[in-house]
């Protein structure tokens, strides 16, 4: 696929687009979207590369964000590798997926060095395999389109920070993932999960000294739905 093909193009924001997708559960369905339902921050100048191997739900990911960014979309692991560059700020990575799954794109694009954020949004029930995993934030599909849109606009501000946010929305999105996920016997007086709640609590303490607005971009964080189930 060449590299036009990629790229979403641009729609008016008022205009009421309808487009064919198979949704997460396999079921056809037509559904419209009307782009620019939602208010986002976003500029020309961010990209956001979308990895699903289904085309159909990353062309409607796609579709939601191009009103607001510069938009790509891969239809496999192997494909997003390719569609990677220095360009690219935030990617949304499928985990689930043939060949080449959205775990190993995630360590690929860390060891290259690439630095963007990564989201994952995935059908894939979050386990504590997560904990060692160096995404940004997890999103459970089915994501709704003002989740999705939050998620990455967050990550855009954290951007513009230290690496002790990034650490911290990282931590508190696994540990609060893990306890809607797990039941509460498999949480309390788990090793793992203690340290991400010790961890949390020492770079909350010591963001509350430093960052004036960690109370803001704290709340608009934890407002996000990550679990749609």
């Amino acid at each position: 696929m060449n590299s036009a093909s990629k790229k979403s193009r641009g729609l008016n924001a008022r205009t009421p687009t309808t487009v064919k997708r198979t949704d997460i559960f396999g079921k056809l369905e037509f559904i419209t979207v009307r782009v620019g339902s939602c208010d986002v921050a976003g500029s020309d100048n961010t990209t956001v590369l979308v990895v699903d191997d289904e085309p159909d739900v990353a062309d409607v990911y796609a579709l939601w964000l191009s009103s607001a960014y510069e938009t790509r979309t891969a239809y496999g692991g192997a494909e997003a590798l390719e569609a990677l560059d220095e360009d690219v700020d935030v990617v949304l990575l499928d985990r689930r997926m043939p060949e080449l799954g959205g775990d190993e794109v995630l360590e690929q694009i860390r060891a290259d060095g690439y630095d963007c954020r990564i989201i994952m949004l995935t059908a894939v029930d979050p386990g504590l395999d997560i904990v060692e995993m160096d995404f940004d934030d997890y999103l459970c599909k089915p994501a709704e389109k003002p989740d999705l849109v939050a998620a990455i606009e967050q990550q855009l501000r954290i951007q513009r920070y230290d690496d002790r946010l990034s650490e911290y929305f990282e931590t508190t999105s696994k540990l609060a993932l893990l306890e809607q996920e797990l039941p509460p016997s498999a949480v309390e007086g788990n090793e793992e999960i203690a340290t991400l709640r010790q961890r949390i609590e020492e770079l909350k303490s010591d963001l509350d000294d430093t960052l004036a607005e960690f109370d803001d971009i704290d709340t608009a964080f934890r407002r996000i739905s990550r679990y749609q189930r």
